[in-house]
């Protein structure tokens, strides 16, 4: 028998796909979709930015950038016309600083001029910056303009004027030392704070509420901030470790939300080691002032 040959297999051709081409779209293609964001590092995140007043008067404002800037803010010193006139916008800011001083001399009552030339300028731009839960914070003349404005303690919540500072019990004007202790209260500025050392410097620093009403409401609220102390730490020292006589030791006291923050010391002027009048003989507290300050910067970061 006759064997039939085989026919030869056909060959498939295959087809060579250009493989630079698809390389090259599929780069365009990765290119063309977005990147998925990516976390921010700490340390790519700006500074807060921290906004101290000055003008008519306010004359501590160096002291008190400084120490924001210290803690780790950027601190900037901007004038009242500033704001007042638009060029400066409290909403550019995470911190919002009034520092001490005799605006306008003090006439008619400590603050009073500057907390009523503020209400007829920027109010709704102050108001507004409290409602964003920002930090503010007033020292001494600064205090008192919160005070005045209403900002403090407002439990009514309607920045109508509830409390007051006025002249020193001891009839004078007072520039002392004084020790002071953060209370249970809805300020978290004194975290991880014992105690602060820092100058008192002020004639019209006896805070007065209103009625007993608003101290009790005060007190129950958490409201009461710092309170006079000694260097034993008593509850209820007498003059002159508080220096003006204020009830129950008042020193500082915070807004419901624990936020705004007014006091009559000066714990800006107790950053350094070199500072303090015993530091000589190895005593001085600059940590516990510079923590406040460093809280008040990391809530203005949240803000950022």
């Amino acid at each position: 028998m006759e064997k039939t040959a085989k026919k030869p297999a056909k060959k498939v051709a295959i087809q060579k796909k250009p493989v630079k081409k698809m390389a090259a779209r599929a780069k365009a293609e990765k290119a063309a979709k977005p990147a998925a964001a990516r976390p921010m590092a700490a340390s790519e995140r700006r500074k807060p930015r921290c906004m101290v007043l000055a003008g008519f008067g306010l004359n501590a404002e160096a002291e008190l950038a400084h120490a924001f800037s210290l803690a780790g803010a950027d601190a900037e010193i901007v004038h009242f016309s500033d704001i007042s006139s638009g060029r400066k916008k409290l909403s550019d800011c995470e911190i919002f600083a009034i520092p001490g001083g005799w605006s306008f001399g003090d006439d008619i009552a400590g603050g009073r001029v500057l907390s009523n030339k503020l209400k007829s300028t920027f109010r709704s731009q102050f108001e507004s910056f409290v409602s964003s839960g920002k930090p503010i914070l007033g020292v001494c003349n600064g205090f008192q303009v919160l005070v005045k404005l209403g900002a403090l303690p407002n439990i009514s919540g309607t920045f109508a004027q509830e409390s007051t500072l006025t002249f020193n019990k001891s009839g004078r004007f007072e520039d002392r030392w004084v020790y002071l202790k953060p209370q249970k209260s809805a300020c978290k500025y004194f975290e991880g704070v014992e105690f602060i050392h820092c100058p008192v410097r002020h004639g019209e620093g006896q805070f007065v509420p209103r009625d007993p009403s608003i101290l009790a409401q005060l007190q129950k609220q958490g409201m009461v901030a710092l309170c006079y102390t000694d260097e034993k730490m008593s509850d209820s020292p007498g003059y002159p470790a508080n220096p003006n006589g204020s009830p129950y030791g008042i020193a500082g006291i915070c807004d419901r939300s624990g936020k705004i923050l007014g006091l009559m010391p000066h714990p800006e002027c107790s950053v350094y080691r070199t500072q303090f009048p015993r530091f000589t003989a190895g005593i001085s507290h600059e940590r516990s002032s510079l923590r406040m300050f460093q809280n008040i910067v990391a809530e203005g970061a949240r803000h950022v």
